[in-house]
């Protein structure tokens, strides 16, 4: 018996029980089906969110006061956090690998302008900020270069605070009140929209000095180095870390890499999607169990056949590979159509509803039709190596 006659084997014994091979593909197409699906939805968010994070730049390091590592035993009062300064910003632009350099403070406060009033999101930021974070400007100008120790008075909005304090009309060159503070506005950021809850352009940006005197701190919250794409990223954090602790006295900082968070935060979301996936694995595995209650029926049903194949001279090996061939032909079967209506689902979705991030995941859509395909020949086994052993008088007998 060749190959295609075993296949042609396999093929009839499926469609002479139609509804009962149908069913028990079912079990697996639903399987692979909802593996691709939340895996696909898994896959989505990973990009959605390190899409997110990467937008603004990828050779970003950032600096903040405190240490989070402990070494040793309490070192007291002298162990307490040097504050992080417009100085040590400037300082830092001084290395070699450093392109720009910007230090951050953030704080909520109401604004008035034109008998209107808003409390928004206000940024202290300095010239630099629109290169470290890829910021663009849609009218006017950013943050001129001025002395950052005490700068003028000048305020970029957001695009939603433009709209809702000034309409239509040219906000450049209004006053705009911080607090108990005039500011004179000198530009209008392009619209970013959200950003993992965020709203970018419902923001205000003052100069980081002037900000500090609106929210009456006397540190910046934040540091952020841009550093050249050709310097390595250990070369960058030893070089600040010369510059601060020469600073500072000792090392009362934090420095975190971009791609570090990135690759913190890729790790969760790869456990999330291996999470979801296993999720899935679930409904195949419930189809496994059907595929081999199937087999085992399909062996008790056609003893007669098995003897009559025997007679006619089938070795054992044959009967094996026969219906282990049938297994696997019906699980191959099971795993496609699991495939294609996965794929369709994720279309689906991705296509109906906005704003959720659908991608589906190749590799653990192959990975599925695959385990269909193990299962397939898993399921087989036993009923396979019965049938073979079964006495042919005797299967003869059961007709």
């Amino acid at each position: 018996m060749s190959f295609v006659d075993a296949l042609r084997f396999a093929r009839t014994a499926l469609t002479a029980h139609r509804l009962r091979t149908f069913l028990s593909a079912s079990g697996i197409a639903v399987g692979i089906a909802a593996v691709i699906l939340l895996t696909s939805i898994g896959e989505g968010i990973h990009r959605f969110v390190l899409s997110e994070f990467t937008q603004f730049g990828t050779h970003i390091l950032s600096v903040a006061p405190g240490k989070t590592s402990t070494h040793g035993t309490s070192v007291g009062a002298i162990g307490s956090a040097r504050l992080l300064t417009i100085d040590d910003a400037l300082a830092l632009k001084t290395s070699r690998h450093v392109r720009y350099s910007n230090a951050s403070v953030v704080g909520n406060a109401e604004v008035r302008a034109q008998g209107r009033s808003r409390r928004v999101t206000v940024y202290g930021q300095g010239p630099d900020f629109a290169q470290v974070f890829n910021m663009q400007v849609a009218v006017g100008q950013f943050l001129p270069d001025d002395d950052p120790r005490n700068p003028r008075a000048y305020a970029v909005l957001g695009a939603k605070v433009r709209s809702e304090l000034f309409g239509n009309t040219s906000p450049l060159g209004a006053t705009l009140q911080v607090g108990s503070h005039r500011f004179r506005v000198i530009g209008v950021m392009a619209p970013r929209g959200q950003v993992l809850g965020f709203d970018l352009d419902d923001t205000v940006y003052l100069p980081t000095a002037r900000a500090l005197e609106v929210f009456n701190r006397e540190g910046v919250m934040e540091i952020h180095l841009a550093y050249r794409p050709s310097a390595s990223i250990e070369a960058v954090t030893e070089d600040a870390r010369r510059i601060l602790v020469a600073r500072h006295g000792r090392e009362d900082f934090t420095l975190t890499p971009q791609q570090q968070m990135l690759d913190t935060l890729g790790t969760v979301l790869d456990v999330l999607t291996f999470a979801v996936a296993a999720l899935g694995g679930i409904s195949l595995l419930v189809g496994a169990v059907g595929m081999v209650t199937l087999m085992h029926i399909a062996v008790a049903e056609r003893v007669a056949e098995i003897g009559l194949l025997t007679a006619l001279g089938a070795t054992r090996a044959r009967i094996r590979t026969l219906f282990l061939m049938e297994s696997t032909l019906l699980s191959t079967l099971g795993g496609l159509g699991g495939l294609g209506l996965g794929a369709g689902l994720a279309w689906l979705l991705k296509t109906t509803v906005s704003g959720l991030p659908v991608s589906i995941s190749w590799a653990y859509a192959i990975g599925a039709l695959v385990a269909s395909v193990l299962i397939g020949l898993a399921a087989g086994v036993v009923p396979a190596m019965r049938a073979a052993q079964l006495n042919p008088v005797d299967a003869l007998r059961a007709e």
